[in-house]
């Protein structure tokens, strides 16, 4: 896991996709905060064709996209203060090229990273590798609402999970291979 950093005002969180809620809440936290005054909720590739035949069988399921911005505008976040890149990300270094996108789109020059505590050090990779040549502080941040220990990883079989899925891709990035 990488280290936080100490949280200071921003121009806006930008929330890594991969959870429905736990991700999401913590933005909620810090919007409430005010420690930004936008949040950026991007958009992950779906489960395939599933959702489509789920949608033909006559279910509705809700996109992890869906269920996170509904965690933010039930929560009281402005739609306003929402920015949803219409981009459908497949990785984190694609989320990162995003993340650069808007940074300079926008011209911030800080932003605070939500994702998971074990996702913390690739997103860092990712986002040092795409921020590159700026001036942007990225400010990491891992959801409170993560359960995961990983200073104890051994104890918790999640945790084990979250490791074994975790390892390989963090090699990939730290080796410069990933995207």
């Amino acid at each position: 896991m990488a280290h936080e950093d100490p949280l200071q005002r921003a121009d806006a969180i930008f929330v890594f996709a991969g959870t429905l809620v736990e991700r999401p809440l913590e933005a909620v936290d810090l919007y409430n905060a005010a420690y930004a005054p936008r949040i950026v909720l991007t958009r992950s590739m779906a489960e395939g064709d599933a959702y489509a035949a789920a949608r033909r069988r006559g279910a509705m399921p809700l996109g992890e996209f869906d269920a996170a911005l509904g965690v933010l505008t039930q929560l009281g976040v402005p739609a306003g203060a929402v920015l949803a890149p219409a981009r459908v990300h497949d990785n984190t270094g694609e989320e990162a090229a995003t993340l650069r996108e808007l940074v300079l789109r926008e011209r911030w020059s800080r932003v605070i990273v939500v994702s998971s505590k074990y996702h913390l050090r690739r997103a860092r990779l990712a986002c040092r590798r795409a921020l590159a040549g700026t001036s942007v502080q990225v400010l990491m941040r891992g959801t409170r609402y993560d359960r995961s220990d990983p200073e104890y990883w051994w104890r918790h079989r999640a945790d084990i999970r979250w490791l074994t899925s975790e390892v390989p891709k963090l090699i990939v990035y730290a080796t410069g291979l990933g995207t």
